[in-house]
């Protein structure tokens, strides 16, 4: 499934988004924009959905509590609230629609609660789940807790709770990843900086792994033409896992090496692309240009369409950058794309304007119709620039 609408009220620098998604979501704008506070609130609903050490309180109290959620122009209306569409294909109807809002108390305990909580099944148009019910007035300590984190009462829609569970986050490091055995035992919830990536890599079937492998190896040949053979091995003495690969080089030989003399580019790539191939669920991608040369950093849209073809099961697939080189790919459709605007009253979200798909209709790049430090020439211009 993938998300094809995302709505918003009070949320930290968003006081109010509505927008339709694409199978891939380019998320641009301004530093200190709110590009990470957007990719925030799906990560939120994952720990919200989790059963297992997760919920509605832990996920807040993570967070820095409801103050730090709620957006400071939140003065008269301080609920927050998030609204989904789910769908099987980004063209399709939706099949579920989930929303949540959240509130203090008000009084006594100031505790946090649930002030809405709805499920949908809009295949038939029924109603499942309408919070606050009857139960929840007659025993109020019912809504410090969301049903999508339990198991005993989201059976109905427990395929919403399990996508909102698996969302993947990845931000990977690529030093964390050569060093982490030098760096303690310590890893944090969902490993989402890569010290665990070789230990998942250690979990999965051999037969799985390998092949997985042989088509990230396939990919990766686009941007580093000298490796062959990547494969998974364990240190004969340790037992340590590790990536092996052979590079070809001025000498006669070949030379074998791992994955502490791969590159910090060749390491983040691998990342993406195991990731893209793991799951099947939402996939987040927080710059996933840093480390790479830009003649690198202009493959990754079309390089990850290649793998989200080649995986049994296509992730939908969010990526942040304000890189002008990722964005200069062709094959970006602007209906992928993500503006935040920065405003005295709140970020916007917005999708391209009938300027910016003029623009790119005839000829130019994502980068230079949408970035906002790129100034393209205006439609009415156009015309001048014909032979």
């Amino acid at each position: 499934m993938l998300i094809t609408r995302l709505h918003l009220k009070n949320w930290l620098n968003f006081k109010k988004v509505d927008v339709t998604l694409r199978e891939r979501v380019y998320v641009i704008g301004p530093n200190a924009s709110g590009k990470s506070n957007l990719l925030e609130v799906l990560r939120f609903l994952r720990d919200v959905a989790r059963p297992d050490g997760g919920g509605l309180q832990k996920a807040v109290k993570d967070r820095g509590g409801i103050t730090k959620l709620r957006s400071l122009l939140a003065r008269r209306d301080p609920e927050v609230a998030v609204e989904l569409d789910l769908a099987e294909r980004a063209d399709d109807e939706p099949k579920w629609r989930y929303s949540l809002a959240i509130r203090a108390e008000g009084k006594g305990q100031q505790r946090l609660l649930v002030s809405k909580e709805r499920v949908e099944s809009l295949c038939d148009g029924e109603v499942l789940l309408e919070r606050p019910d009857k139960d929840d007035m007659g025993d109020m300590d019912r809504l410090t807790q969301t049903h999508l984190e339990q198991i005993n009462t989201n059976r109905s829609f427990r395929e919403v709770a399990e996508f909102f569970a698996s969302i993947t986050y990845l931000h990977l490091v690529p030093q964390l990843l050569k060093h982490a055995d030098q760096l303690g035992a310590y890893r944090m919830e969902d490993d989402p900086f890569g010290r665990s990536f070789l230990e998942r890599i250690a979990k999965t079937p051999a037969k799985t792994s390998q092949a997985r492998l042989g088509k990230i190896e396939e990919v990766l040949k686009i941007c580093v033409p000298n490796m062959s053979n990547l494969r998974f091995v364990r240190d004969d003495v340790t037992g340590t896992p590790h990536l092996e690969a052979l590079y070809e080089h001025w000498r006669p030989d070949a030379g074998w090496q791992r994955e502490n003399q791969f590159s910090d580019g060749t390491l983040r790539l691998l990342g993406v692309m195991w990731s893209l191939l793991e799951g099947d669920s939402l996939l987040l991608l927080e710059e996933p240009e840093l480390s790479l040369n830009e003649d690198i950093v202009r493959r990754i849209p079309s390089l990850i369409w290649r793998m989200q073809r080649q995986a049994k099961y296509r992730r939908q697939v969010f990526v942040t950058t304000h890189s002008e080189a990722l964005l200069e790919d062709k094959g970006i459709d602007p209906r992928e794309v993500l503006r935040l605007e920065p405003t005295k009253d709140g970020t916007l979200v917005v999708g391209p304007s009938e300027e910016d798909r003029a623009l790119i209709a005839a000829g130019y790049s994502v980068a230079e119709a949408m970035l906002p430090k790129v100034r393209p020439p205006r439609v009415d211009q156009l015309s001048l620039f014909k032979p």
